[in-house]
């Protein structure tokens, strides 16, 4: 017969929820700062092509 699994405690679950947050939360300030370095051309982690194209429509 099937028997419940206790309850997770308040504590435990707000320390999970903190924690998920938390890498959540510097994982969209390193893309914020990837994005910012990509626009200013600093970035040196980064590496991306530039179509020709576009670069003869802009001159």
């Amino acid at each position: 017969m099937a028997v419940p699994k206790k309850k997770t405690s308040k504590s435990k679950r707000s320390i999970r929820r903190s924690n998920w947050k938390r890498q959540a939360s510097l994982e969209a300030k390193k893309a914020l700062s990837l994005g910012k370095s990509i626009l200013t051309g600093r970035s040196s982690s980064f590496v991306y092509e530039l179509d020709e194209d576009d670069e003869d429509d802009e001159a």
